[in-house]
């Protein structure tokens, strides 16, 4: 058992995750990475996909009887496209909402118990979009802005219980997420942001950790690190 306990991220094989993962094991976590694809640099990697709830579950169960009960969940697993809105079909609509609501749920199902009797916490990765909103970022903007609805109203739901839900909303971060013709990569953006750059995956983990590990009066909360793109 480590000092803190254990620890489980989604989407935990690169960038935003693969940080997270980094600083939660560097503040006593026993960490298990939960992804498509093995997640490195962890205490147990577990293949699953997140809009699967039996198979998100099973993941969890993994976790639970190798690594003990869970203290900590953050749900970063997610995807991005971008489209007009007359061209994102019903299934991509779907898949976006499956992914980041639904993957968010369906965590929260799983490790719900398990956080109240450690009275633990649960983080979302959102999105500035959920605020702000995007040219061709309808769906995803759509998906991060009800993510940010079912923390807000789980928050309410799990604190008298012992259980903190919060969320760290990013703007545009230097992950393989986006592509190298990303449009949010381009000079003429990141000229708009008062910092001038994208926001790197180590400062969004930091915030997770903050929310974790030290912010035990956070409630609902939103934790904006954006570069500045909404002020």
């Amino acid at each position: 058992m480590s000092d803190r306990g254990t620890a489980i991220v989604t989407g935990a094989a690169s960038g935003i995750g693969a940080a997270v993962v980094e600083a939660l094991r560097a503040r006593g976590f026993a960490v298990s990475g939960v992804d498509l694809v093995d997640a490195t640099g962890v205490d147990l990697a577990v293949r699953a996909d997140v809009s699967d709830r039996a198979a998100l579950a099973s993941a969890v169960d993994e976790v639970r009887t190798h690594l003990g009960p869970v203290a900590a969940a953050v749900s970063v697993a997610g995807h991005y496209a971008m489209a007009p809105v007359e061209e994102i079909t019903a299934v991509a609509w779907r898949r976006m909402l499956r992914v980041h609501l639904g993957g968010f749920v369906n965590l929260a199902r799983s490790c719900l118990a398990d956080l109240e009797a450690t009275q633990g916490a649960l983080v979302a990765i959102a999105s500035e979009l959920a605020v702000g909103g995007g040219d061709q970022d309808a769906h995803y903007a759509a998906a991060k802005g009800a993510l940010l609805g079912a923390v807000r109203s789980l928050a309410a739901e799990v604190a008298p219980v012992g259980v903190r839900v919060n969320a760290v909303a990013p703007g545009p971060t230097d992950t393989p997420l986006l592509s190298a013709d990303s449009p949010w990569r381009a000079v003429e953006y990141l000229s708009t942001l008062p910092l001038r750059r994208l926001v790197l995956p180590h400062e969004v983990a930091r915030c997770v950790e903050y929310l974790v590990c030290d912010a035990g009066f956070s409630v609902g909360d939103v934790v904006n690190v954006n570069s500045g793109a909404v002020i």
